[in-house]
Formats: structure tokens, C-alpha cells, sequence
């Protein structure tokens, strides 16, 4: 899951990445003063984890919902959700009925949270424009991001982004432990209208759940 939520950080945030290459920061400059302007957004996307060696190939859908530092992802078919309204983090797990409560200042990195979209480029990726080609029926730019620090465990980010809409259309992540994370957005919507009550767990509706307060 928290790798789930690094790939969506890196695929909101890469719209304000530093970019070294001139193509590659003309293109990431559009898609940030674009994005800027967005109060909230949502998104229904399919989740990957492959790792070829271990014969591992994963795949789920899920969605997610931005509002500001607030954010909630759920993918049903693992029974997973993650809710966080800014400053505490809940992690659900169907199996179990078990939800496990943090500060989300304890997290272990800002590249796991979603909500850092507007503030995880200042901590710094190359990056380089690859080209422009079509994928899934459209056209988008690829660009390859680079971290600049090894706390973000990856190696390289592969981007696309829709021309048409200069929206983030897919990302995958090349992780250290050798997996490789993906994530590609069937649906996009900015500025759809979500109440703070969204973004926090609400035991009441989970029935006999167990409760691990972490705090």
C-alpha cells in the first residue's frame, strides 16, 4: 500500500517536478500551472506490482480522492482504505476488520503521501523528455524522472502525460527492492466536490472493528 501510494505522489506531484531538460520542464511547467488550479481531484486508476524474478505479477483497481493535504484511496478487491484528513493517517484492512491509527508526520516518507502533489517536486528529481508517441489510443509525452535522494527507494519514474488534456495519464516506479509499481488512470476529474468528513474514518460504519492507535 504505501508503495501504491508512492507511485500516485510521484504521478500528481511530477506535474511540479525541477526539470534539468528544457523540452521536459516546458511540458511539466504546462501541467503545473494547469493543475494549480485545481481545488480537488479524483481519479480511478489500475494498480500494478511486478517483480519478473519472483514471478510476481499483481494487479488491482482502486480510486482516490485529493483535497488539498487531505486524501482517501481505497481498492475494494484487497479490501484495503486509507484515509488521511491532513494530520492522522487510518489504514483499514477488510480481512480482519482492523484499522491501525498514526500521525502523519510519523510517516516514513513524503513520497508515500498523496497530498504532498504540491510540495514534493522542492525536494528535487531530474528528469529528461523521452519522447512523443501513442499510448492506449492517445498521444503523450514521456519523461523519465531521477530522484535526487535515496530515501525515495527508487531508481527511476517513467511519466506519461496526455497532450490533449496535459493531465497525468500513466507512472511507473522503479523501486530498489527490485519491484516495479504502476499506475494507469482510467478517469480523471478535477474539482469535484468532497467534504472534510470523507477523508476520516468512520469506525461506526465498519461494525465490530479492531482499532490500533499507534498516536
Amino acid at each position: 500500500m504505501k508503495r501504491l501510494l508512492a507511485v500516485f505522489a510521484v504521478l500528481l506531484a511530477a506535474n511540479l517536478v525541477w526539470a534539468q531538460n528544457d523540452k521536459a520542464k516546458q511540458i511539466l511547467d504546462e501541467v503545473s500551472a494547469k493543475t494549480k488550479t485545481f481545488k480537488s481531484m479524483s481519479a480511478d486508476f489500475v494498480f500494478t506490482m511486478d517483480n519478473d524474478e519472483m514471478e510476481i505479477h499483481e494487479k488491482n483497481e482502486g480510486t482516490i480522492h485529493v483535497k488539498g493535504q487531505k486524501y482517501v484511496v481505497k481498492l475494494p478487491k484487497l479490501g484495503v482504505e486509507v484515509y488521511s484528513d491532513g494530520e492522522t493517517i487510518w489504514n483499514y484492512m477488510k480481512d480482519g476488520n482492523q484499522v491501525t491509527i498514526s500521525n502523519l508526520e510519523d510517516a516514513e516518507s513524503e513520497l508515500m503521501d498523496p497530498s504532498s502533489i504540491f510540495s514534493i517536486y522542492e525536494r528535487g528529481f531530474k528528469s529528461e523528455f523521452v519522447a512523443e508517441m501513442n499510448e492506449g489510443g492517445k498521444t503523450v509525452y514521456k519523461i523519465n524522472l531521477f530522484p535526487d535522494s535515496e530515501e525515495y527507494q527508487v531508481t527511476k519514474i517513467e511519466v506519461s502525460i496526455d497532450k490533449a488534456t496535459l493531465l497525468l495519464s500513466s507512472a511507473t516506479l522503479h523501486a530498489t527492492d527490485d519491484n516495479t509499481y504502476s499506475i494507469l488512470v482510467k478517469k480523471m476529474e478535477p474539482n469535484k466536490d468532497f467534504s472534510d468528513s470523507e477523508f476520516v474514518f468512520d469506525k461506526s460504519k465498519y461494525g465490530d472493528v479492531e482499532v490500533i492507535d499507534f498516536r
